[in-house]
């Protein structure tokens, strides 16, 4: 089983998104756990105030480290190994899907997720592992990376998907974009199926799938061709 534990401020926004779909039935299946875990509850301030100002001044208000570390603890107390921590930020290194297959082989990841101006840099010296951003932009906070982590990570976990064709097909995997994928009916908008995906001819059919995504590959991603 996978475990993901997951520090936040926000642990509800978790519970509907990844509830639903592939990632509900894995979890009711039992091959991935998911603990959002609320960081305020932590907070010994008796207000439950999990953020101040800046030391050396500046805007915006800094998560304190007192609760984010405790928070860590009541995760990693009992255990007999150090899992890996994450934390999501804007200054980590970009997601791909050869960090996503390095992550699939861990057990258990503890997800961060910040918010405010970011968190006071002794719990990142302290406990962070590995930052990770989901693109070159700034979102309001750590969830919805937290959650792209988890889905794209999930996917790979073994029993989640049913094959492992139905994701080592998919963009990315190889470092190609998918080839264009057809259903019913035969023609749509004036526009036919390729007849070759009709012939039958295994190897045909593959060798069409990869000229495809070689040719998708050039005119939406050429970099990735590098």
């Amino acid at each position: 089983m996978m475990k993901f534990d997951i520090l936040t401020l926000f642990p509800k926004i978790f519970d509907d998104v990844l509830s639903e779909s592939i990632i509900g039935r894995a979890q009711k299946n039992n091959l991935i756990e998911i603990n959002p875990i609320d960081i305020r509850k932590f907070s010994d301030n008796k207000h439950k105030k999990v953020d101040d100002y800046p030391y050396g001044g500046g805007g915006g208000m800094v998560m304190t480290p007192q609760p984010i570390f405790d928070a860590y603890l009541s995760i990693t107390r009992n255990l007999s190994y150090k899992p890996k921590l994450i934390y999501l930020s804007p200054q980590g290194k970009v997601l791909d899907q050869k960090k996503v297959r390095e992550l699939s082989k861990e057990n258990h990841l503890v997800l961060l997720c910040g918010h405010y101006e970011g968190i006071d840099e002794r719990v990142i010296e302290e406990i962070v592992d590995e930052e990770i951003s989901i693109g070159d932009y700034v979102l309001t906070g750590g969830e919805l990376p937290a959650m792209v982590l988890i889905d794209s990570i999930s996917r790979l976990v073994p029993g989640v998907l049913s094959s492992e064709e139905a994701y080592k097909s998919e963009s990315h995997y190889d470092g190609l974009l998918e080839y264009p994928q057809y259903t019913r009916p035969y023609e749509f908008c004036g526009k036919k199926v390729p007849d070759i995906l009709l012939s039958g001819h295994h190897a045909n059919i593959q060798e069409w799938k990869r000229q495809q995504s070689l040719k998708r590959t050039m005119e939406k991603r050429p970099d990735l061709l590098k």
